[in-house]
C-alpha cells in the first residue's frame, strides 16, 4: 500500500497505548503520514520498550505538572499531558478514559488511536478503515461495537 502525504501539517503528542496498538497491526508509520510532528515523553518511550522510529521526537516532560497529573492518571499518561501543556499541539493521542478527561478538562484537544486511524482515511492516507478496525478488534484493546459502529460510519463504509 502507498501511504500519501497528508494535506496539512499538525503536531501531536502520543501516549504509550498509540504507539503499541498501532505497532501491533503493522500501522505505526501512518501516525507520521498522518502527523508532521509527533512527540512523545521519555516516560512513554520506557513504557513502549521498543526502539522508536526517527521521526518520533523524545522530550522530557515539566516534571512538576507531571507529578501534579500524576495523581489522576499513571506516569505515561501524566507526562504526555504535563507535555501537552507546555508544546503547542493540534491533538495529545491518548485511549485511556481518565486521561482524556483530565486532558479535555485542561483544554487539551485530544484524539484516540482509532480516531488516528479514521482521519487517515479522511485524508487518504490509507484507502480503507476497516480492516484496520479489524486488526484492532483481534487485539486486546477495548473498543466497543457501538463505537466500532460509529467509526465505521464516520468513515463512510
Amino acid at each position: 500500500m502507498t501511504l500519501k502525504n497528508p494535506p496539512e501539517a499538525k503536531v501531536v503528542i502520543t501516549d504509550t497505548s498509540c504507539l503499541i496498538l498501532l505497532d501491533k497491526i503493522g500501522a505505526l508509520p501512518i501516525l507520521h503520514q498522518v502527523f508532521s510532528t509527533v512527540f512523545t515523553t521519555t516516560e512513554i518511550a520506557k513504557e513502549y520498550g521498543l526502539p522508536l522510529p526517527e521521526w518520533i521526537i523524545v522530550k522530557n516532560a515539566d516534571t512538576v505538572l507531571k507529578n501534579k497529573f500524576y495523581n489522576y492518571v499513571d506516569e505515561g499518561e501524566a507526562s504526555a499531558i504535563a507535555l501537552a501543556t507546555t508544546i503547542d499541539c493540534d491533538y495529545l493521542i491518548v485511549d485511556d478514559l481518565a486521561a482524556r478527561k483530565l486532558a479535555t478538562s485542561l483544554g487539551i484537544p485530544i484524539k484516540g488511536t482509532t480516531g488516528v486511524l479514521l482521519l487517515a482515511k479522511q485524508l487518504g492516507v490509507i484507502p480503507r478503515f476497516r480492516p484496520y478496525l479489524k486488526l484492532i478488534q483481534q487485539t486486546n484493546f477495548r473498543l466497543s461495537t457501538r463505537l466500532a459502529e460509529q467509526f465505521i460510519r464516520d468513515a463512510g463504509e
